[in-house]
Parts: C-alpha cells; sequence; structure tokens
C-alpha cells in the first residue's frame, strides 16, 4: 500500500432493480442485505483499506446522499466525498474523479504528481466473497498497469449462461505481444465487448471459454486514463481539465470554488457509460480473467442465489415466514413481520415503506419499469 495507490468508489446509483427495498431516499448501497450489521458501501471501503490508503479512498455519489456517505464512513473526510449534482453514468463520474485525484496531488506540491499514480475504480454495491483473492488480484493489477499504458478491466469468469451482464471477450495473452514482459501472465488483450446476450447466445459464450463476465472494476494509471479521455471523450475531458494544463491557471478542483464549478459543468456533460464512452474505443484495453467469488448484486434473483435457502429453496430475509407447498421463492419484509406464503413457486415477495412487491422471479427485468409506473402515478410518493 502506497501515497500513489487511489481507489474511486462509484455509489451514486438508485438501484431502482430492487424496488421496493431500494429506494430514491436510500438506495442499495445504503443497505444492509445480509444481516450482518454493514452495508454495501461500507463492506466496499473495508475492502479496500488494505490496498489504499483511507485517505486515498474517493467515493462519488448523488449530492442527496453525501451526508449518507459521511455517517456510514465516519473516517472519511468531507472532501472525498464527491458530488454529482446530476446523474450522467460512469464516464463522467470517472473524468471527475481523475481530475480532482491530480488536482489534489498538485495542492499537496507531491513532485511528479500525475506520474505513478495508480488508481482502481469500482462499484459500491459488489459482493466479494474472497477477499484475500481480491486483494491479490488488484495488486498484480496495479503491478501491470505500471509496466504498461493499459487500461485494464477485471473480467469475472463465467460459472452459468447469465443475460444479466455483458460480456467481454479475450483476445491474445499480454505476454505475447512484448518478449520482455514480466507482469503480463494471465492478462489479455480484449478483442470485443458485448451486450447483455439472450440464453442462447449465452450458452455459447459459455461454452467457448472465451468470454468473461464484465465486471465493471477497472485498474488504470492516472495518466493513461486521462489521455484516453482526451482522445475518445473530448468534451467531457475538457470539462474538468480546466486549468491542469495551463499551470498558471488554478484549478477550481480540491478548493472552495469546487461546488459551485462542478453544478455548473457536471449537468452539461453527456450521460454515457466508460465501456461505450472510452473502453470500446482504445487499443490498449486489456481484460484479467479473475475469480474471487464476485457477484454483481444487482437483481432480486443474485440476492436469491448468495442467500441461504431452506429445504424447498426458499430465501427469507429480515423477517420470519412459514411456507406451505411453495419452493423457490425468496421473501424479505420489515423486521418482526411474519409471511405466511401457500402455493407459489419462484416468486419475489418484498415489502418496505408502504409497498408490497409479489412478482414472478423471472419477470424481474421488468421491475425497474414497475418503479417508474408507480413513480409517475403517485408522483414519487412510493419511490
Amino acid at each position: 500500500m502506497t501515497e500513489n495507490n487511489y481507489c474511486v468508489i462509484m455509489a451514486g446509483g438508485v438501484g431502482s432493480r430492487f424496488w421496493p427495498f431500494s429506494r430514491n431516499h436510500k438506495p442499495k448501497q445504503f443497505l444492509d442485505f445480509f444481516g450482518t450489521g454493514r452495508s454495501l458501501l461500507q463492506m466496499t471501503v473495508d475492502r479496500f483499506r488494505p490496498i489504499v490508503p483511507i485517505e486515498n479512498i474517493l467515493i462519488v455519489t448523488n449530492v442527496l446522499y453525501r451526508e449518507e456517505v459521511l455517517a456510514q464512513i465516519p473516517d472519511m473526510r468531507a472532501e472525498q466525498v464527491l458530488c454529482e449534482p446530476a446523474r450522467r453514468n460512469t464516464a463522467p463520474c470517472i473524468a471527475y474523479a481523475a481530475a480532482r485525484i491530480e488536482a489534489m496531488r498538485r495542492l499537496s506540491n507531491k513532485a511528479n504528481s500525475t506520474e505513478n499514480v495508480n488508481i482502481v475504480v469500482a462499484p459500491s454495491d459488489h459482493l466479494i466473497l474472497q477477499e484475500d483473492q481480491f486483494r491479490l488480484t488488484i495488486e498484480q493489477g496495479f503491478n501491470f498497469i505500471q509496466e504498461h499504458d493499459a487500461l485494464l478491466t477485471l473480467g469475472m469468469k463465467p460459472t452459468r449462461p447469465e443475460t444479466g451482464y455483458g460480456y467481454i471477450q479475450r483476445g491474445e495473452e499480454a505476454t505475447k505481444q512484448d518478449d520482455n514482459n514480466t507482469t503480463g501472465e494471465g492478462i489479455y488483450k480484449v478483442k470485443a465487448f458485448t451486450e447483455k446476450p439472450n440464453l442462447e447466445l449465452a450458452k455459447v459464450f459459455l461454452e467457448s471459454g472465451d468470454f468473461l463476465w464484465n465486471s465493471g472494476i477497472f485498474v488504470w494509471s492516472l495518466r493513461s486514463i486521462q489521455d484516453a479521455f482526451k482522445q475518445f471523450l473530448p468534451e467531457v475531458a475538457e470539462k474538468f481539465m480546466m486549468g491542469m494544463e495551463d499551470n498558471n491557471q488554478a484549478s477550481p478542483l480540491g478548493t472552495e470554488k469546487e461546488e459551485a464549478f462542478i453544478q455548473e459543468i457536471f449537468p452539461t456533460c453527456p450521460s454515457i457509460s466508460i465501456d461505450y464512452g472510452v473502453m470500446e474505443k482504445a487499443t490498449n484495453v486489456h481484460v484479467m480473467p479473475s475469480d474471487f467469488g464476485w457477484s454483481d448484486l444487482g437483481t432480486w434473483g443474485s440476492l436469491y442465489e448468495l442467500s441461504e435457502k431452506d429445504e424447498h429453496n426458499n430465501v427469507t430475509l429480515h423477517c420470519d415466514a412459514t411456507y406451505y407447498d411453495s419452493h423457490g421463492n425468496i421473501v424479505t419484509l420489515p423486521e418482526g413481520h411474519l409471511a405466511v406464503v401457500q402455493g407459489l413457486e419462484d416468486c419475489i415477495i418484498a415489502e418496505s415503506e408502504g409497498v408490497l412487491l409479489i412478482c414472478k422471479k423471472d419477470a424481474e427485468q421488468q421491475i425497474r419499469q414497475f418503479f417508474m409506473d408507480a413513480e409517475m402515478k403517485h408522483g414519487g410518493k412510493f419511490s
């Protein structure tokens, strides 16, 4: 762990696919799903503490959640929470964080402020079961990007034909591209990114052995990602790099002028993902096949798969439940409530803050639409 290692945690989403448990005022990253006493965000920060100094961890979130972040991570300073005034997807989020890291280093008068700066970017809502292996993987990634001008993403080895994830097709191994390479073993050039496939295509991907789940976890140097933004998303880069190119002009980032500056320029950024805006266009993108018990805790189905089940494959969270002729359900109600379930198979039964959801598990991709319909019909009362 060195002062040149940074971590950017993306924590601005609403988590509408977990409605009604995840709500606008308290999205899923701030919730304790498994009754451990730690939210997904807290678990994510804990995971990076052995890798990155706590003062080098930045959390990018919506301005609505600033106080919630600081309450959940009490040893984090307010200036480590970067607040987005509008939701603009992952590319502007990452560009903001990269520019802030450079500004912080310049303000602290660190020599070679942008050289040898390593950044790992991760969502706040993933579950990692093998944390020691995760740390080794990130350290291997840091070693690789220190020797290569590369944008590295972690690809998860698929265990099933999953239709809810994007996929990455790997190409040639990095060691075969450079005879002097000492860090590229097990790391591959990216051949192609693919969107979420249908079931038949997902089966083909699984059988081929060349495709990996796209985790949304990235490792790169500060210079490499800034160069990529300048080349592929200049309209985003130029907004955040104001003052960086001219040493005679001070950047507002890291100063008392930052909040007003971000309020002005952030909403003008295009809403675009880092995958679409940069990773699918750059030629120096690599993937590291990884296996550390990863799950994108993005849907009720993924929560079901990860949770303890009874003899009839029912999952009960936060409440009590009695089942009759019922199989494969997931039930979560407020603590102290009892569910009596008869004759249901493969259903989601979730109650939170005045909303009761009952739907089939295989219809979970419609939950976001249910959320939007409820918001439109009831004016945000239940969102």
